[in-house]
């Protein structure tokens, strides 16, 4: 079951279900879609898909559900947040690849910015992005993240070496772009 936590035009977060477990081995099985994931090499099981939920429900890690079909299509959410330093990590994957490219995966992580800036009271928010992956840097510039560096040629896929981009994004960036 779904509830309408943070609701935006396309798709709203829900926390997220046990029972997404089996979708959430499904994708991470899936080399297409975790080929931008640190787990790409990773086998999950259904019941490692069932601990995945139970370990990133209990903080600030959302179903990403499709507001037309209340079908769950992805997952975002907050990681290593830092209180007293109003920081944390972002981390986002939509698995269902019929969702590639229309807008879901930038407007999820709109509703969870807003979030997290308003109720969680943080300042600064950073991720990390595969130098191959230009379709996710771009939507991430176009929300408003900038780059802050890069490890080089520390993430190696299909027999090449790739860099790993850091990105953040401040509270106030965040709304001059909105």
């Amino acid at each position: 079951m779904y509830f309408k936590k943070l609701v935006g035009k396309k798709c709203y977060l829900s926390p997220m279900d046990v029972n997404d477990g089996e979708k959430i081995a499904e994708w991470f099985n899936d080399l297409e879609v975790t080929v931008n994931l640190t787990l790409y090499s990773d086998a999950t099981t259904v019941d490692a898909g069932k601990g995945f939920v139970n370990n990133f429900s209990k903080n600030h890690t959302y179903s990403i559900i499709d507001i037309n079909t209340d079908e769950m299509i992805g997952e975002c959410g907050f990681m290593c947040i830092d209180n007293l330093n109003q920081t944390a990590e972002l981390g986002i994957v939509v698995g269902n690849k019929k969702y590639w490219n229309k807008g879901y995966g930038s407007e999820a992580l709109k509703l969870l910015l807003d979030y997290g800036f308003k109720a969680l009271n943080l300042h600064n928010v950073l991720l990390d992005v595969y130098s191959f992956n230009k379709n996710a840097k771009r939507c991430y510039e176009k929300i408003g993240f900038k780059e802050i560096g890069k490890r080089r040629e520390a993430l190696y896929r299909d027999l090449k070496n790739y860099d790993i981009i850091f990105m953040d994004i401040l509270a106030n960036e965040f709304y001059e772009k909105k």
